[in-house]
């Protein structure tokens, strides 16, 4: 491998801080030359195994574009999971990031930080609500929340100690890890995971509380009403295919939360921060849950974010000290947060997204292909399905998705249904170019072994 030296720097202290970054003559490797077979066959090797990944290699996104380690370019129709709201790189964001990891990234929460307290006041006077409680990543968030209900569940609504439950949707995704997965229905998650953790969980009657039924919530509270600290909701379930609840469903179940003293969370860690077509996707229905779950696009896809937002009542609830994250809220993160709040903002992308969402839904639904089934979404977080009924088994999701991949289009699969998420500083043409290139391998599927 090839090296590259460093020269000494000198560095020179202001009051204002380092104005040159400081190291000392070294060898360091100069960029690895690795072919992308070989990096591929790496990560087999050395990571544990994680969801199915397209045999590409990405090292560079610019906007809606991402390009390959041999220059190819892509248009992006996943954006990071919708990590990537404001696009890949937004050059505001990487500004901020840079000017920040040049003066104070890390000085832990045991000293005040000027980012910290301007940026939980900017996600409290965005959301209307009064506190937040930043994290890192959607799981850690997610945890949180159910932490929080559980403790505002026993101060304040008097349930016996232990005996809180925190009830979920069935075909949820709060996330992977293992307090999560305790709310989760998905068997292939959840295989080998256990033992869960208690009372948390889209059961309570021996029956699911399905997604999109008002009556299955109001049965679980009616049997464990008094037991029931929080009901926490996709407003639109990603994971199980863009499925978007009706203003009526947000409606009814905000109703029955009221009713019953049950804390309403809603995960908009994908759906919320303009992919659905407003700043958070409940708020077409007029409702405002107890606490909001936030993460991906608070960052712009640059630095692992998160956060609670809540009301005073439930983001008291907690003892001090019961709530901290070491990385959580740092400088970095927050000079990061404050800029990619400021694109969403600045650019009206939550109305971008419901303009184009229009457009691209209609768009998909004109497809004419014997193998095209439905959309399904809410602005730009959107889903197709497709008929796996070829009599030879060529057109499938994972076929149609590696058929795009190759003709220059990344979408993601699972089963027989594609997710597809653009960021929402996309260009229409463009848009509207990955939709034919997505059309056109549809059509073209049936003929092809690959």
């Amino acid at each position: 491998m090839s090296t590259v030296t460093l020269a000494p720097v000198t560095v020179q202290l202001t009051a204002s801080g380092p104005e040159t970054l400081n190291t000392s003559a070294k060898e360091v490797p100069a960029v690895d030359q690795s072919t992308s077979a070989q990096y591929i066959r790496d990560v087999e090797q050395y990571s544990v195994q994680g969801m199915p990944t397209h045999p590409v290699v990405m090292v560079r996104g610019q906007g809606e574009f991402l390009w390959d380690l041999e220059g190819k370019q892509y248009i992006d129709f996943n954006a990071g999971f919708s990590s990537c709201n404001q696009g890949h790189c937004h050059p505001k964001i990487v500004e901020a990031m840079m000017k920040q990891c040049q003066l104070l990234t890390m000085p832990s929460r045991s000293v005040h930080v000027p980012g910290y307290a301007m940026f939980c006041k900017r996600l409290c006077e965005l959301t209307g609500y009064d506190k937040v409680a930043l994290m890192n990543g959607g799981a850690e968030a997610t945890d949180m929340a159910i932490k929080l209900a559980r403790a505002w569940g026993y101060k304040v609504k008097g349930i016996d100690t232990d005996k809180a439950m925190v009830l979920t949707a069935a075909e949820n995704y709060h996330g992977r890890s293992l307090s999560i997965l305790s709310a989760s229905s998905d068997d292939h998650y959840r295989y080998n995971a256990g033992p869960f953790m208690p009372n948390v969980g889209p059961y309570c009657t021996g029956e699911p509380v399905r997604f999109g039924v008002a009556e299955d919530l109001e049965r679980a509270f009616k049997k464990c009403g008094p037991q029931i600290a929080g009901f926490m909701v996709e407003p639109v379930q990603g994971h199980a295919g863009c499925l978007p609840g009706s203003d009526e469903y947000l409606i009814e179940i905000r109703r029955l939360c009221t009713k019953y003293n049950v804390l309403l969370i809603a995960d908009e860690i994908q759906a919320g921060l303009g992919r659905a077509g407003s700043f958070l996707s409940f708020q077409t229905s007029g409702i405002k849950p107890d606490m909001v779950v936030l993460g991906k696009s608070l960052s712009g896809g640059t630095y692992p974010i998160s956060g609670v937002v809540g009301t005073d009542e439930v983001m008291t609830s907690l003892e001090p000290g019961q709530y901290g994250s070491t990385f959580s809220g740092n400088p970095l993160a927050c000079a990061v947060g404050l800029a990619a709040l400021d694109v969403i903002i600045d650019n009206d992308l939550p109305a971008r997204s419901a303009e184009l969402g229009e457009i691209f839904q209609s768009r998909l639904r004109a497809i004419k292909s014997p193998y095209f089934d439905k959309v399904t979404g809410k602005g730009l977080f959107v889903s197709i399905y497709i008929h796996e009924t070829h009599p030879q088994g060529r057109v499938t999701g994972k076929r149609l998705a590696a058929l795009c991949l190759e003709r220059g289009l990344i979408v993601n699969c699972a089963g027989r249904r594609l997710r597809i998420c653009p960021a929402l500083v996309i260009d229409k043409e463009v848009m509207l170019r990955g939709v034919e290139i997505l059309e056109k391998a549809l059509e073209d599927l049936p003929n092809l072994e690959m």
